[in-house]
């Protein structure tokens, strides 16, 4: 069977049928290929072409007012300044303007978010969702209304997965709670999505500045762009006789859009301006299904990768103070995050990528990997981890029905092994992937957050963790008993590398 990604492999969510490892748009500037002593690919610029920077400085005003002067000087721009977090956005067609700005004192890291000039690169679309329709017959809905179910709820076996029917009866969660969809962007138009929206809360954060124009964090092509509608359907669709429930359908979704147009490539800067935003207008949970681009892990040891994950990382921090839970896929590469060495043939995305050879220790997932992030694995409908979910000990915290169309046969009258969820244009399909693993732990989170107001985004974690149904590991993995996906699950019921804690408890959420 071929398995190859589609191109929105970097946002977590994975076509059945797709593998994980194929290699993403050729177009832009060549990588002059050079090689570290971990095989990590340090691309240079060209002169002429205009790339994107992150400049990393301490944060107090002198500082962040001089270094913006540096830039200036060394044939610089300046897009955006995060003060109080010292991160700069820049733009520079000086191939040597990241060198020259690591010299600069105040400056703790500085490099390159991109390998492509500041142009859009080309992909290619593999493999389509399932869609499916809105029953019409009178019959139908009359015996969901009688079951107290939305339409489409019976082939929701992901919600029943984590009590999250049961808990909607009880508590669906408080409207002054809101999950910001970091992601592709969300049609706010979907009546399913439109009664539970935040417009106010919302921004476009492509390129690293906050655009907050009405309608510019929707999608820019519906037929393409869908990532992000879905994740907000999981968290938050209301419950309301239309189509799906969410996870928490009595809390708000916002959009943050951070996906470049034309390849959904989601880059620091955005990124950054996202959580920022998150974090300066009283959104509470966070839910990012994606790893930064253009690197599938990020090298301490390589001066651009480096200024990526270190600006993403005081981000997640500032966010974390100002009480926001970040929520984050754990990958679909099924790769042990906890392994000495992982082969990473991916990278860069945007360019054309060299295999090379990486110790994630050192080298992190951005942003599931970094400190306050709770990162989230993917199980199926019978509870065991998806073929594609990546996993790890002490590198998974919790656990959470992603789907597994390949390998894992749904409950009754489920058809299809993914998550259902909304679509642009009024639609609803199957996805799968730790893409839509993560937004039900977001949606957890936040009916923990409607239930405990004053718990910081600290305490939430560790009371998403605590309530967790534990999973022991499974005596054999190897699904289709192919060897493809073979993994050893190590750790105790309750703590493993599969599952982390467990699969999280809506019920438990709205209960304890």
């Amino acid at each position: 069977m071929d398995l190859r990604p589609s191109r929105r492999r970097r946002a977590l969510a994975v076509p059945l049928g797709l593998v994980l490892t194929a290699s993403l748009g050729l177009a832009g500037a060549a990588a002059a290929n050079a090689q570290d002593s971990d095989g990590a690919a340090a691309p240079k610029a060209k002169a002429g072409e205009k790339l994107s920077y992150i400049v990393n400085t301490e944060t107090d005003g002198g500082t962040v007012k001089r270094v913006k002067r540096e830039i200036r000087e060394a044939d610089g721009k300046v897009v955006a300044t995060y003060k109080k977090i010292g991160v700069i956005v820049a733009h520079s067609s000086n191939p040597g303007f990241g060198e020259a700005l690591r010299a600069v004192d105040g400056v703790d890291s500085a490099g390159a978010t991109r390998t492509a000039p500041l142009k859009a690169a080309t992909t290619t679309e593999v493999g389509k969702p399932h869609f499916v329709k809105e029953p019409k017959a009178k019959s139908t809905l009359a015996k969901a209304q009688a079951n107290d179910q939305e339409p489409l709820e019976s082939l929701q076996w992901d919600k029943r997965a984590i009590k999250a029917d049961k808990a909607a009866k009880i508590d669906q969660g408080s409207k002054k709670v809101t999950v910001g969809v970091i992601d592709t962007g969300v049609d706010d138009t979907h009546p399913d999505l439109k009664p539970n929206f935040s417009a106010k809360q919302s921004a476009n954060c492509v390129g690293g500045k906050a655009d907050t124009t009405p309608g510019a964090w929707r999608p820019y092509n519906a037929d393409e762009d869908y990532h992000g509608t879905h994740v907000a359907g999981i968290i938050a669709a209301p419950r309301n006789g239309v189509g799906i429930a969410g996870t928490a359908p009595g809390v708000k979704v916002a959009s943050l859009k951070v996906s470049e147009p034309e390849t959904s490539l989601f880059y620091s800067e955005a990124v950054v301006c996202a959580m920022v935003f998150a974090a300066d207008h009283g959104i509470e949970v966070t839910n990012n299904s994606y790893y930064v681009d253009p690197w599938l892990y990020n090298c301490d040891n390589q001066a651009d990768q480096k200024a990526i994950a270190e600006s993403v990382q005081r981000a997640i921090r500032y966010a974390q103070g100002k009480g926001v839970t970040t929520v984050s896929s754990a990958g679909n590469s099924s790769h042990d995050l906890a392994a000495a060495e992982i082969v990473d043939d991916t990278s860069p995305n945007d360019t054309t990528p060299v295999k090379r050879t990486i110790n994630p220790a050192t080298c992190p997932d951005v942003p599931t990997m970094l400190n306050g992030a709770t990162s989230v694995s993917s199980t199926g409908p019978e509870n065991l981890k998806s073929y594609y979910s990546n996993y790890g000990r002490y590198e998974i915290d919790v656990t959470a029905p992603g789907g597994d169309r390949a390998f894992q046969t749904p409950e009754e009258p489920a058809k299809d092994g993914g998550v259902l969820s909304t679509m642009p244009n009024g639609d609803y399909a199957y996805l799968q992937g730790t893409s839509m693993a993560g937004p039900q732990v977001a949606g957890v989170a936040a009916l923990i957050k409607s239930n405990h107001p004053k718990a910081s985004a600290q305490e939430i974690s560790w009371m998403l963790k605590a309530q967790a149904q534990t999973l022991p590991c499974p005596e054999k993995y190897d699904p289709g008993n192919r060897g493809t996906y073979a993994a050893n699950c190590t750790g105790v019921k309750g703590n493993n590398s599969f599952y982390g804690h467990g699969i999280v408890d809506a019920l438990a959420a709205v209960t304890k």
